[in-house]
């Protein structure tokens, strides 16, 4: 390799977070180099048009998970999703700006927003807790749901509030598609009883405001009850937002908040039915992607040690999770072990290939190539 070659080998262009694509920049000409030399500039034009085709390509992916996430969530997203990138955010009371392995969470930060409406403030005082076993409080008294299928109307209900539930889709649930002829007596009387539970100052013959009825269905009316998977999807979009400003104090308190709220598997009751298992998948995913966004905070915080361990767990429970690889290769980079940053990385690429016949994402081979060469946009 000739002198020239070696020198160009080292220009790697500079990443530059922006609208949400990685872009590239030429990088500061060193002092002394000519600007005369034809060679180089011809040299660096090849790399331009190189990375200009991999940021090609990145968007497209970029666009396609856009869609699956979109679908997999049931959110309307009407920005792309910003892809990994390196982002320069400033921690606590750290003098120096880091680079900080970040990406959006999906429907956490530009515009998205959930189908149901999140009421401060409901008349009723009445609070739904799915985020683990399903209970209920009424003016911040837990209140008694009663027998196991009286509690598991009430998830179905609380999984689709604001939208009617068919008396032919409860039956269905609750009886595993056999439902006897006493089902539907059965069920009118577990509705009586949520009602009862749920307003108990309500006036006899009063029409319900909680729980209504809808010609052949029941709803929970969404104007009238706060459910904790909105407060958690609350949390957790702020905490994405005040990463993307640059206040990572908040955004570990928004996190830290929002992941206190899960006490288990959401749902559980009814997790594994046809109608709510999509919503069970939706919360989990959400959760997953909030601790991530605590552990990308936590390093941008500089408290790369206990990002490391709390990575080191993720990690070994969701292995083929890219992003969480992404920052728990950083991390162990940032605390000092670029050995196992390096390991962890080629060891997941052997992983990703064995199971799934794939490559790393864009974004992990670029890491890669940045830890090994101690880019100092890594910090």
């Amino acid at each position: 390799m000739t002198n020239e070659q070696a020198n160009c080998d080292t220009m790697v262009a500079d990443p530059v977070v922006g609208d949400g694509c990685r872009r590239y920049v030429l990088p500061r000409q060193r002092p002394g180099d000519s600007t005369g030399d034809a060679p180089r500039v011809a040299e660096l034009k090849c790399k331009v048009a190189e990375l200009e085709s991999q940021l090609r390509d990145l968007r497209r992916t970029n666009d396609t998970l856009k869609m699956h996430v979109a679908k997999a969530l049931g959110l309307q997203l009407d920005s792309p999703i910003p892809g990994a990138g390196f982002e320069t955010t400033r921690g606590g009371k750290a003098a120096n700006a880091v680079a900080v392995s970040r990406r959006t969470a999906p429907g956490a930060v530009r515009g998205v927003e959930t189908q149901v409406p999140k009421p401060t403030e409901t008349p009723t005082g009445v609070e739904f807790r799915v985020l683990g076993p399903v209970e209920a409080a009424v003016a911040g008294r837990r209140i008694d749901l009663g027998a196991p299928k009286q509690r598991a109307v009430l998830a179905l209900l609380v999984s689709q509030v604001g939208q009617p539930v068919s008396v032919d889709v409860l039956l269905e649930e609750l009886w595993d598609g056999s439902p006897p002829p006493s089902a539907i007596t059965s069920l009118h009387a577990y509705v009586a009883n949520l009602r009862r539970a749920l307003e108990p100052n309500r006036a006899p013959r009063k029409p319900a405001s909680v729980l209504r009825t809808r010609g052949r269905a029941y709803l929970l009316d969404s104007r009238m009850v706060q459910v904790d998977v909105h407060r958690f999807g609350d949390r957790a979009m702020a905490g994405w937002q005040a990463l993307d400003r640059g206040d990572p104090q908040r955004a570990l308190r928004e996190f830290d908040a929002g992941l206190a709220l899960w006490r288990g598997q959401a749902y559980a009751e009814v997790a594994d039915t046809t109608h709510v298992a999509p919503e069970v998948v939706r919360l989990e995913e959400l959760r997953l992607w909030a601790i991530e966004g605590r552990c990308a905070t936590l390093i941008a915080m500089g408290a790369h040690e206990i990002a490391v361990s709390e990575l080191a767990a993720f990690t070994q429970a969701h292995p083929l999770r890219e992003y969480g690889c992404e920052l728990f290769s950083l991390a162990l980079y940032r605390a000092g072990r670029q050995a196992d940053a390096l390991a962890m990385l080629r060891a997941h690429q052997k992983r990703m290939a064995e199971e799934l016949g794939i490559d790393p994402s864009p974004a992990l081979q670029h890491l890669e190539r940045e830890i090994l060469h101690q880019a100092p946009s890594l910090g």
